[in-house]
């Protein structure tokens, strides 16, 4: 789903080109040859590769790799270097177990997982220091996966079409970036490693790159999935507070983070499963990365969620330590020290679809009784009956399937509109809450089930990476939330050409933008489900 088609064409003897179905400004095609361009930052001089009409910096050192000693610590600045160092090809992601676009068995797109993986993409329409907005985007995952280098989430178009800096980090995940040892084992052992990680690439952006053409002071921080959960936990730290200037958390709703006591139990279970005492915590540091992996899949294979707060023990991810992060994001409200910076908020519109892609496509043709199987799980009784009444009420017409989908959906929703509340409630910067509801026509393989707009697929699209040969109305909706997104990230309201005013959401109006090849504000989506949640507590 982190993938898509990009394809370039010139409109021969015409004003403009288009690359993946968005139009490009004439300035921008000025440069389609390869050149070097060279840009300064605090630790020493890059070369960067002209190319697609930007420029791109490619594998920026922003940290000293995280190696040996330095394991399960805070991050380090760099070391610097003399001469120019080249800045051409993607870096290697964050440990984990490869993925299609990684390593030699990958498409060739990044090299292979590893442990030295402190680095940053950048792409920009020119290192001039013109101070163009910067997007500073934090990839998804569940911080188990991912890369800052994915081909859905490349920032070529964006800066090409908008005139703005996209910045992507690579960051310590999983049990390498969270595992909390502090409790246990005292010394200078870092809490949330991985968005310490994230805070110095966020550090680094603000301190270099006016070198690169951003702004640093109009840094926009914005991911989805997991990477939504990061923006919420950097929108709670701060330490980040002075380093970004607004906000947007997407295809995730994370009201409340794991506690220091939960991140203690899950280290001792880790230990525990390594075969190692507390006195023996310094092993830790000679432990092949790939055994680390082996202790952090078999969990998950166990059904331990890789993120989140499940019983009886959470996750690797953020938590609330008491200091990097002080506190749950928004369930006692929004952090005061972020109350100037605007917020946007929202979902896809069949978020739960994407989880049902890669196994058995029963669940697409399921009858009456198979929904009420498939809930019950969560829903018993007279509940499961209000909870289908409900739903069937907001959707007449709409397949077990689909209402199965909806219902496992909403909960995202829900406290997507408990993090606008929140937002809105502080009476300083405004709150926008969008839905993509694209209805991608395209079937689930092997069955007639349409896609429509499930988790992740927002991913090429808010990039504009939709290429000239997809559908005229997902190469439209494109068109429209690129725009949205680089609008926020230059003024702090959302505006795009062709799409109606978006006004801030509040508890009485609940305005929300609904994305589409034609955009609409839709005042309270699916209000009878809003309802059902809040009479439900």
């Amino acid at each position: 789903m982190e993938s898509s088609r990009m394809t370039r064409r010139t409109l021969l003897g015409g004003s403009l080109a288009t690359v993946a179905g968005i139009a490009v400004p004439p300035a921008a095609q000025a440069h389609g040859g390869r050149r070097s361009d060279v840009a300064a930052t605090r630790y020493g001089r890059v070369r960067g590769r002209r190319e697609d009409g930007i420029v791109k910096f490619l594998g920026v050192p922003y940290a000293t790799p995280p190696l040996g000693r330095l394991r399960f610590k805070a991050p380090r600045p760099p070391q610097r270097w003399s001469g120019v160092r080249d800045a051409v090809a993607f870096p290697n992601p964050a440990f984990q177990a490869a993925g299609g676009e990684m390593g030699p068995t990958g498409n060739g797109r990044m090299p292979a997982p590893a442990e030295d993986c402190l680095y940053l993409n950048i792409w920009t329409p020119a290192a001039d220091r013109r101070r163009r907005p910067v997007m500073f985007y934090n990839h998804g995952g569940g911080y188990m996966i991912g890369s800052g280098s994915a081909t859905g989430q490349d920032g070529t178009h964006l800066a090409q079409r908008y005139d703005v800096v996209v910045v992507e980090s690579n960051h310590r995940l999983g049990l390498l970036g969270y595992l909390w040892l502090g409790d246990l084992a005292g010394g200078d052992y870092a809490a949330n490693q991985g968005m310490l990680d994230i805070l110095a690439a966020l550090r680094w952006t603000s301190d270099n790159i006016d070198n690169f053409g951003g702004d640093p002071d109009n840094i926009m921080v914005w991911g989805e999935s997991g990477g939504g959960a990061k923006t919420a936990a950097v929108y709670t730290m701060p330490a980040a507070a002075r380093l970004f200037h607004k906000a947007s958390i997407e295809s995730a709703a994370p009201l409340r983070f794991p506690t220091r006591d939960g991140a203690t139990a899950r280290a001792e279970r880790t230990l525990r499963l390594l075969g190692l005492s507390r006195a023996e915590i310094p092993r830790l540091h000679d432990i092949p990365a790939a055994r680390l992996l082996e202790v952090q899949q078999s969990e998950a294979a166990n059904g331990v969620a890789p993120w989140g707060d499940p019983d009886p023990l959470p996750g690797f991810g953020a938590f609330v330590d008491g200091h990097v992060i002080p506190r749950h994001p928004f369930a006692d409200g929004a952090a005061p020290f972020s109350a100037g910076k605007p917020l946007m908020v929202g979902t896809c519109r069949d978020e739960t679809v994407f989880f049902s892609l890669f196994g058995p496509p029963d669940i697409f043709r399921i009858d009456e009784a198979g929904l009420r199987s498939r809930l019950s799980g969560t829903y018993q009784g007279a509940e499961l009956d209000r909870i289908i009444a409900t739903f069937r009420r907001s959707r007449p017409g709409a397949t077990p399937a689909q209402l199965y989908f909806a219902i496992t959906t909403s909960p995202i929703w829900r406290d997507a509109i408990k993090i606008a509340e929140a937002k809105a409630a502080q009476h300083a910067a405004p709150a926008f809450m969008y839905q993509l509801a694209y209805p991608d026509p395209t079937v689930v393989p092997g069955t007639d089930f349409p896609l429509g707009s499930p988790h992740a697929s927002d991913i090429p699209i808010k990039f504009a990476n939709v290429g000239a040969g997809e559908l005229a109305g997902k190469r439209a909706t494109a068109r429209h939330m690129s725009a949205l997104w680089a609008g926020f990230a230059r003024t702090g309201r959302p505006g795009a050409n062709g799409v109606p005013r978006w006004p801030a959401y509040t508890p009485r109006d609940r305005a929300t933008m609904w994305i589409d090849a034609e955009c609409r504000i839709v005042h309270d989506p699916d209000r009878r489900e809003r309802l059902y949640w809040s009479h439900r507590g």
